[in-house]
């Protein structure tokens, strides 16, 4: 047990890192081509943040372990929307006015139901995988056509003050960019292997690992960026970060994992995890949208919420698998 939990802790650690450098560096060879900040924000941000679930999913599944992909997927929606956004609000309530970000949302849960849909058969195959995709690259092709011809929503001018910043040459982006994407691979290897062997050691399923400390683990560079975005008065940042590392992780990061080995679907899944999932996802919309208020809102109180459904989530996990179930 001890290597495979030095394994995960460094893997861990390796993977904030080079999430961060990966980002930062994505982000700055894309302003430095002229990406309007807009579509940074939709993109660049919401894939870099997602990479580290895209990489370990897409591992796992190579490995033959899509169980630990489909709990890190779901894992991570989960935790981006009761944990992130929880602590988020707590620390400084989160306001959200933009007109894109709200467009997303009612987008973020047709997704949803889309994955529940095809997974009420107990398995995610190869061809339910490809219609994730090829959702996931027509939302891309919305992204592009959004981020281009609109100049002045509320989360774009976020972006452009917070996050783009003058660079000079494109080289050293480039060599962030490079060296992040290497590290990612690295240390999700790492990750993937120790988990793996921690699950099998303390006889609990590959879901379960994937749904509490892959998921967390792969859920940090949200929350990192969320804080600080929210401590500096940013909300639609922090607000985007998630629906962005949500749309992500439902549509592609699950379609990849489901394109290189099938998911079979236990049912205590559907029975806890995609209920919770969805409910939170539900939350999610209706605080963000703001129905009849001119704009929605997450105040302490309602953070507070979502981080108790959290802390009650993780309760239930850890009690279903201590009882022998998934």
């Amino acid at each position: 047990m001890l290597l495979p939990t030095l394994a995960v802790i460094t893997g861990l650690v390796a993977l904030v890192w080079s999430a961060g450098l990966f980002i930062d560096g994505a982000k700055s060879v894309a302003q430095r081509f002229g990406m309007p900040p807009l579509l940074i924000g939709m993109l660049v941000i919401g894939f870099g943040t997602s990479a580290p679930e895209m990489v370990v999913s897409g591992l796992s599944a190579g490995q033959g372990n899509p169980g630990l992909a489909l709990g890190n997927a779901f894992g991570s929606n989960i935790t981006n929307i009761a944990l992130i956004l929880g602590i988020t609000a707590v620390i400084r309530p989160l306001g959200v006015h933009s007109g894109v970000l709200k467009k997303e949302l009612p987008i973020l849960a047709i997704a949803t139901g889309l994955v529940v849909l095809l997974m009420l058969d107990r398995v995610i195959g190869f061809y339910d995988a490809l219609a994730l995709l090829a959702v996931f690259i027509g939302l891309t092709i919305w992204s592009v056509r959004e981020g281009g011809k609109q100049k002045r929503d509320s989360f774009g001018l976020s972006v452009d003050h917070t996050l783009c910043k003058p660079e000079g040459t494109i080289t050293q982006p480039l060599i962030r960019l490079l060296i992040g994407l290497l590290f990612l691979v690295l240390s999700s290897q790492a990750l993937v292997w120790g988990a793996v062997e921690i699950a099998g050691a303390l006889g609990v399923s590959d879901v379960v690992i994937g749904l509490t400390v892959v998921a967390i683990g792969t859920s940090l560079p949200e929350l990192a960026s969320s804080v600080i975005a929210a401590r500096k008065g940013d909300h639609e940042i922090a607000f985007g970060n998630v629906i962005g590392s949500n749309l992500f992780n439902t549509l592609a990061v699950t379609g990849i994992a489901g394109s290189i080995h099938a998911i079979e679907v236990d049912s205590v899944v559907l029975l806890r995890d995609l209920p919770v999932m969805g409910f939170l996802t539900l939350v999610l919309f209706v605080l963000g949208y703001g129905f009849g208020s001119g704009g929605g809102r997450i105040n302490r109180f309602e953070g507070a919420f979502l981080l108790t459904c959290f802390v009650g989530y993780t309760g239930w996990l850890v009690s279903t698998a201590m009882a022998g179930q998934v």
